[in-house]
């Protein structure tokens, strides 16, 4: 199956266990394409490609399961059973031995890397603010490359009252939000 063929069936179960479970809201169904799949995509013409990809708070796969199928090796981490199941029904179906499924909360996962963890990078959308995705990876020295909304400068000046950090905005190519890339070390 190549890539376009993966994507139009992601987004065929995407909708199908839509009528489910609240996976994406009902209103961005009908665009899929753009609203979900291109918006993750746009990481790939900025992340580096020898790297392992931690995904926070996956929901339906927003950016992980993108990144995977264009090639990135990929954990999602997600907490609810229902969310990890259609992430594990997509992996199965789109056959990506490249996507690991993590059921568990963020930081019992990252307490578990290894500090010096720079062959890993965070990547999240609609997860949380920022100051709260510091504190989750505050343990590593990983990268972050966080999908983020019109807010984020206010969410950047509140992480600054506790984090000292070194970022980079990118104007999003699919909406009015941001990719900010955070350099840890």
């Amino acid at each position: 199956m190549n890539n376009k063929a993966k994507f139009n069936r992601y987004a065929e179960m995407l909708r199908e266990w839509s009528t489910r479970m609240n996976l994406v809201a009902p209103s961005t169904l009908s665009d899929i394409e753009n609203r979900h799949f291109a918006d993750s995509a746009q990481l790939a013409d900025v992340l580096p490609r020898n790297v392992n990809i931690i995904d926070l708070g996956s929901g339906a796969g927003f950016p992980g399961v993108v990144l995977a199928i264009l090639g990135w090796n990929v954990t999602c981490i997600e907490s609810i059973g229902k969310k990890v199941s259609f992430l594990t029904a997509v992996k199965d179906e789109l056959k990506l031995k490249n996507l690991e499924i993590y059921h568990g909360r963020v930081e019992d996962f990252v307490r578990h890397l290894p500090a010096n963890s720079s062959n890993f990078i965070f990547t999240a959308r609609a997860f949380a603010p920022l100051i709260k995705i510091l504190d989750y990876v505050r343990p590593t020295n990983c990268r972050l490359f966080l999908l983020k909304g019109r807010e984020i400068e206010t969410e950047i000046s509140v992480a600054k009252q506790k984090y000292k950090f070194k970022y980079e905005l990118i104007p999003s190519k699919t909406g009015d939000g941001f990719i900010i890339i955070i350099d840890k070390k």
